[in-house]
């Protein structure tokens, strides 16, 4: 029995898409407009941030000696600290980088996976990339690893979460393609069993060992050095340079799948492509900081929210905003119990919970809850 070609869309539905590079109704001029104002505005208060953040905390420096610090670290002159003056800044010289590259990523992996998985609240966690870079990392430690010396858990984060996105994309395949539902499925499945492994390695771990775990899944930018960063920095920026790219075919899946293949999409490349873009920003992440939570939620829904669901500014002012958020929050773990430094990844928990159940209420209270 021959099957009838698939119906191409209505006139309707492509002037719709034509009319909207988000898939949905045109943006405001207004907000539109908001979208260039808010990447200046968040480019000031990040380097204002940054300059505050070095000279705060435990250890105080004037700003003048932050920037005299950075100016002898570029070769223009200027004075270096002492030894921890100079940690200091190079930890907050080095945050905007992780930030950006890696966590502030996590905004453009939010950015991406929401039009991936055809959902504003998608998180990058969902397809598992993040339980796997953790399990990497918490192998390496109850196994007494070193085959690259103070590099061993890095590197052993960015092998696991690569390993498991190409794992959960295999396992999701079928017939050639690879359907929304079960790649959420596989990756649900992924994260159980990777919570399964980190609980093994813990309970194998001596007391040594399990407290390194501990400080490593709570997350943190202490371990957060230039070198550390420039390491993982061009996989990450491999990924920030191609996910734009891709912004105007991500706009046009918002319409659904069926409609996006019309509008000439190649739904499956593009899934592919994004889902291994998720896994370089997520695997360079962790790796640099450990295990931080909410950003890649909080971040590209506030830049929705305020500028509209276009991909073509979501996508760089994600990773943007996604470094400026990364940035308090450091400073916030570091002042706010002195002496003593907060965990960063509870501290975005505990502000991101929240806002992801007003999210919830948010959404069902307008919409009915996701269609």
């Amino acid at each position: 029995m021959a099957l009838s070609p698939e119906p191409a869309p209505p006139a309707a539905c492509r002037e719709h898409a034509a009319a909207s590079p988000a898939g949905a109704a045109p943006a405001p001029a207004g907000r539109r407009r908001a979208g260039p104002l808010l990447a200046l505005g968040m480019t000031a208060a990040l380097l204002a941030l940054c300059l505050l953040s070095a000279g705060l905390g435990a250890y105080d420096i004037p700003v003048g000696d932050v920037l005299g610090s950075l100016l002898h670290r570029a070769g223009l002159g200027g004075e270096p600290l002492d030894r921890v003056g100079e940690r200091a800044v190079e930890r907050t010289a080095a945050a905007p980088g992780a930030g950006a590259a890696g966590r502030g990523g996590t905004g453009v992996r939010g950015g991406a996976d929401a039009g991936v998985f055809g959902n504003p609240l998608a998180e990058p966690g969902v397809i598992g990339v993040s339980s796997g870079a953790a399990v990497g990392a918490v192998a390496s430690i109850a196994l007494g690893l070193g085959f690259l010396g103070t590099w061993t858990v890095t590197a052993c984060a960015f092998a696991g979460g690569l390993a498991t996105v190409l794992l959960v994309y295999a396992l999701a395949r079928s017939g050639g393609r690879t359907e929304v539902v079960t790649l959420i499925l596989t990756g649900i499945a992924v994260n159980a069993f990777a919570g399964a492994l980190i609980g093994l390695c813990v309970f194998l771990a001596d007391n040594a060992q399990l407290t390194q775990i501990t400080f490593w899944q709570l997350g943190s930018l202490a371990q957060a050095t230039w070198p550390k960063v420039l390491a993982v920095l061009p996989c990450a920026l491999a990924g920030l340079a191609v996910a734009p790219w891709y912004a105007r075919k991500l706009d046009l899946l918002a319409l659904g799948e069926r409609p996006a293949r019309h509008l000439g999409v190649e739904v499956e490349r593009l899934r592919l492509i994004l889902v291994l873009v998720v896994a370089l920003l997520t695997a360079a992440a962790v790796a640099v900081a450990g295990i931080i939570t909410f950003v890649g939620l909080l971040v590209p829904h506030l830049l929705r929210m305020a500028a509209g669901p276009g991909h073509r500014f979501l996508v760089p002012g994600s990773a943007l905003g996604g470094a400026l958020v990364l940035v308090a929050a450091d400073l916030a773990a570091r002042t706010a119990a002195q002496p003593a430094e907060l965990p960063l990844g509870v501290l975005t928990a505990l502000f991101g919970s929240p806002f992801f159940f007003w999210l919830l209420r948010r959404t069902r209270r307008k919409q009915g809850g996701w269609a």
